[in-house]
């Protein structure tokens, strides 16, 4: 099975990946991982602007699927595979034509999000709601083919969750979910 996590920024989704690993017993890699990695290598700065715009490029060099199926060829160990990050949706194209699949999108009201980007000080993260939400703006619909397009994303998405209440809340939240995919099986 293979679970992809999708989803607006600071919303949850590591924290959604974090748990279904460890009570779950998924392995949980991140597109965004895959990006720093790289960016690492090649000595670029780790900033979201910067990896946005790397993840742009390895698009257009690798195909709109390269990060995911980087993490399925090169890094996955089992069939218990999440996928988190996903932010175009040939990514999710791929990720379903692998079969067993299943998209969750994870939101969060923005000024919950903000709060939540502010304690976890990754290198450019937006420093006021306003510049959050320009940046968001860019990832969430692009007319560039290989942008980020997170709203389309969601859209896509199988199972919505909500990440307005504490951390039991969402638990709570993602056993249901994961329940009904069990189910569907």
């Amino acid at each position: 099975m293979i679970i992809g996590l999708t989803g607006t920024f600071a919303s949850g989704k590591d924290t959604v990946a974090d748990y279904l690993e460890h009570k779950k017993g998924f392995e949980h890699y991140a597109t965004g991982d895959v990006i720093r990695e790289l960016a690492t290598k090649q000595g670029i700065e780790p900033t979201r602007d910067n990896l946005r715009e790397l993840g742009n490029k390895l698009r257009d060099e690798h195909g709109l699927a390269f990060l995911p199926r980087t993490i399925m060829e090169k890094k996955a160990k089992t069939n218990k595979v999440i996928v988190s990050g996903l932010r175009q949706p040939d990514e999710i194209t791929y990720l379903r034509s692998l079969g067993d699949f299943f998209l969750i999108a994870v939101d969060a009201p923005i000024e919950l999000r903000f709060k939540r980007m502010q304690s976890r000080h990754r290198p450019g993260d937006p420093k006021d709601i306003d510049e959050m939400r320009e940046k968001e703006r860019k990832e969430m619909d692009s007319s560039a083919g290989n942008s980020q397009c997170i709203k389309d994303c969601m859209e896509a998405a199988n199972f919505a969750v909500v990440n307005d209440g504490g951390v039991a809340d969402l638990y709570h939240k993602i056993d249901q979910i994961y329940d009904a995919i069990r189910n569907k099986k």
